[in-house]
């Protein structure tokens, strides 16, 4: 099975997609639920990271921000590499960018630039988007092995 199949697969087997993915131009991240509630995500950082001090604009505004758009742009450099490995090494570098983000937000509550009343909704989101992002890279990886295992078990050529 090529790479490009066993991507197919992989996409599929997660609902990810359905058996036309092939046809026509290649699809858009922009179909993941995960990609998108990442990208939600960015926005809802960008608010709470605005009414920081004005002196952490290039300390923890800038790292809160950094880190809420390396979600969604690891999410869709997995995708675009059309290899389900890549996809699951991607998808486990946008899920340590999310706990990294987490980490930030709890520093400036803790350093009381925010009120745990006003991260709640974002650390809740936070959460939730780990579990997706968890759950899809298991899926990604067990479609790989599944074809690895094809793969060993097929018989080869002989002329």
């Amino acid at each position: 099975m090529g790479v490009a199949t066993a991507f197919l697969e992989c996409l599929i087997s997660c609902n990810i997609t359905d058996n036309n993915y092939m046809q026509g131009a290649p699809q858009s991240v922009q179909r993941f639920k995960v990609w998108r509630n990442s990208m939600d995500l960015v926005v809802a950082c960008y608010k709470l990271s605005a009414v920081l001090p004005s002196e952490e604009k290039f300390g923890l505004v800038s790292q809160i921000r950094r880190a809420a758009t390396s979600v969604p742009a690891n999410i869709a450099e997995g995708f675009g590499r059309w290899n389900a490995r890549d996809f699951a090494r991607f998808l486990a570098i946008a899920s340590g960018s999310l706990r990294e983000l987490e980490t930030h937000i709890n520093i400036a509550c803790r350093l009381g630039f925010l009120s745990s009343g006003s991260t709640a909704p974002t650390l809740l989101a936070i959460d939730d988007l780990a579990k997706m992002l968890y759950r899809m890279r298991l899926r990604v990886i067990e479609n790989v092995n599944r074809s690895d295992q094809a793969a060993h078990f097929r018989p080869k050529n002989t002329v």
